[in-house]
């Protein structure tokens, strides 16, 4: 589908780009106020440096994504997605 992740970079601790299937291409920031729950592993940088794309998800290992549609629309309405 159009808002599959084909590709990601991390440009810092907590920030990536994304490139969508379509070519669109933005930022998604991770506030450290999102770290709780599943995500809370990704207060280890070294963790969070496992990112990756599996199946047009952003995932990390233990089954951690970030939702690629939510992703899409905020990307594509703002150029970046803030997870508060």
């Amino acid at each position: 589908m159009y808002f599959d992740v084909i590709e990601v970079h991390i440009t810092r601790y907590l920030e990536f780009t994304v490139t969508f299937a379509d070519g669109l291409t933005g930022t998604v920031t991770l506030l450290p106020s999102h770290l709780y729950g599943v995500f809370t592993a990704l207060k280890d940088p070294s963790f969070f440096n496992q990112l990756s794309v599996s199946d047009g998800f952003v995932s990390w290992p233990n089954d951690i994504d970030l939702a690629p549609d939510a992703m899409y629309q905020a990307i594509n309405r703002d150029g970046k997605w803030v997870l508060q």
